[in-house]
């Protein structure tokens, strides 16, 4: 079984499930002749055709309302982004239509589309092209927020994402598109949606992350390891719905925890999952939650964007800390 990077596994998903379900089609700025800015639909118009996937016109707007009414006729869209930056356009079709459907039709009509989004900074871009704003995402009812970290759970998430039906936005972290490969079949099994997974045990400390930023947990868990402190790594992969239940349960166990996101620390999802530790979980903490963040401001340039990032070193000094703090 050969060996795939999360972008490939991105393909991988998007041609089992073309093959397999007539109603499903590819669409955005580029996606077709030139196989998207990342390559992640290359070959696929060449495979599956110009009308199952479609190169757009350059407008944001067009694409994401064209996605809503194809979904609540039957089909299956997966619309692309491009960048994060550039899915601001796309707000008011997802927001205002493709998450209320459900709810506006009592149920009669749905919106099984994916809205795919190149996520996050760490490629030396503009800020327009280094977002991390999913928790503008996370606050709007009726929709899922998926984000993997890894081809395995790329590939799993996104099959998983195109089957629900209901509109999921699918964050993909750009930074680790081609960092690692692993052995990914394509056997078209999909992971579960709105699961936490547990990449590691442990037993003084709960490190909460998800997308690129389950690489520097992990590698931060190895650090505190060789300090004689037992880290459990916690990939959130679905934002909303939020599977709180695994946290409060690593957090019962640990009574510690740093939640690392790369979003700008106000209001970003990690206040939200902190929030609930206070609330269900006050008990069993034993030191105050850490956060460990992007910062109040636009991501810089590339001369200090990985200063911006959470990096390892954060990381470890504020699992640190909350073993001081007890």
């Amino acid at each position: 079984m050969a060996q795939i990077t999360l972008i490939e596994a991105v393909t991988q998903a998007l041609a089992y499930e073309m093959r397999n379900d007539d109603s499903v089609v590819v669409l955005g700025e580029d996606v077709g002749v030139n196989g998207g800015v990342f390559r992640a639909t290359q070959g696929l118009q060449e495979q599956f055709g110009e009308m199952r996937v479609i190169d757009t016109p350059l407008d944001e707007g067009t694409i994401a309302g064209l996605t809503v009414g194809l979904a609540a006729q039957g089909m299956k869209p997966v619309a692309e982004a491009q960048f994060e930056g550039f899915i601001y356009p796309m707000m008011e079709h997802i927001a205002c239509h493709a998450a209320r459907m459900r709810n506006r039709t009592r149920g009669r009509i749905t919106v099984p589309a994916v809205w795919r989004a190149p996520w996050g900074g760490g490629i030396r871009a503009p800020e327009h092209h280094s977002e991390a704003n999913e928790h503008l995402f996370t606050n709007i009812p009726g929709l899922r927020v998926v984000m993997p970290s890894s081809p395995a759970r790329a590939y799993g998430l996104l099959l998983a994402a195109i089957r629900d039906p209901d509109p999921v936005i699918f964050f993909e972290p750009k930074r680790i598109y081609r960092q690692y490969k692993e052995e990914v079949p394509d056997d078209g099994e999909a992971l579960p949606l709105d699961v936490c997974f547990v990449l590691r045990d442990g037993t003084d400390v709960t490190l909460v992350t998800w997308g690129a930023q389950v690489k520097e947990c992990l590698e931060a868990a190895d650090e505190l390891a060789e300090k004689g402190i037992s880290a459990e790594v916690i990939d959130v992969a679905t934002l909303t719905p939020l599977d709180f239940d695994t946290i409060a349960e690593s957090v019962t166990k640990t009574g510690r925890c740093v939640i690392v996101h790369e979003a700008p620390k106000t209001a970003g999802f990690g206040a939200e999952i902190a929030a609930r530790l206070s609330e269900e979980c006050l008990y069993s903490l034993l030191a105050p939650v850490e956060r460990v963040t992007g910062f109040d401001t636009h991501i810089p340039l590339f001369r200090l964007e990985m200063k911006y990032l959470p990096s390892v070193e954060r990381i470890v000094e504020a699992a640190e800390r909350t073993l001081a703090a007890s």
